[in-house]
């Protein structure tokens, strides 16, 4: 038999504020790791160092919105009009976007939901979707997306979704968003879908929005 303590051995004799510390160290890089994530899937890039991902006051939150507002080279967007006073039935957005890696690390952190599907391969394998998927709510977040992009300020009213396929993590989807009935008073009945790189449908759905005029036009 070994003389050497093991490992187990190690964490009994030590003492408890060492013990405590190394458990403190844990959780905070693991902590970081899934802030910087969370970072990069806004668009942040941070660089080395424990403040790193640390927002500085002022600049850079004001930085990240406005990354975040215009978006990222990997996004695309077609709309049929440009004119918020033109809106009407038949007119549509689209938007597409890669559902990648640190999206859906993200996601499972500010939303809580850490369903091992999304998260361990290990686990995801052995499902009846043979590997990870991404959560169906961070895909419908693509239409919501949409509905940003149409001319005008959008205002959510109502959502109802149908999932119909998963999505591999790293895949393109595009949302598409039509307008199928004008209800009046900048008040719009959309037609929701989210289809993946085969234009399979993944998600089908219908919204009811506002579109008023942006506050500074």
């Amino acid at each position: 038999m070994s003389s050497h303590p093991s490992d187990v051995d190690d964490a009994r004799s030590a003492p408890p504020d060492d013990h405590w510390s190394s458990v403190s160290r844990h959780v905070l890089n693991s902590y970081r790791e899934a802030n910087n994530a969370l970072l990069a899937a806004m668009g942040f890039r941070p660089t080395a160092g424990s403040d790193a991902a640390r927002p500085t006051a002022g600049t850079t939150v004001e930085t990240a919105a406005a990354e975040v507002t215009f978006g990222d080279e990997a996004w695309v967007m077609e709309r049929s009009t440009d004119d918020h006073d033109s809106l009407g039935v038949g007119d549509y957005v689209r938007f597409s976007k890669p559902i990648a890696d640190t999206d859906v690390t993200a996601f499972a952190q500010v939303s809580g939901d850490t369903n091992r599907l999304h998260l361990e391969s290990e686990f995801a394998d052995d499902t009846q979707f043979g590997g990870r998927i991404a959560h169906g709510t961070l895909v419908a977040g693509t239409i919501s997306a949409a509905l940003a992009r149409l001319p005008g300020l959008t205002v959510y009213l109502s959502q109802n979704l149908e999932f119909t396929g998963p999505v591999e993590i790293g895949e393109t989807v595009t949302a598409e968003c039509e307008i199928v009935e004008d209800l009046g008073g900048d008040r719009y009945r959309l037609h929701t879908t989210v289809v993946d790189e085969d234009d399979d449908p993944v998600i089908d759905g219908e919204a009811v929005v506002i579109i008023n005029d942006h506050p500074d036009e």
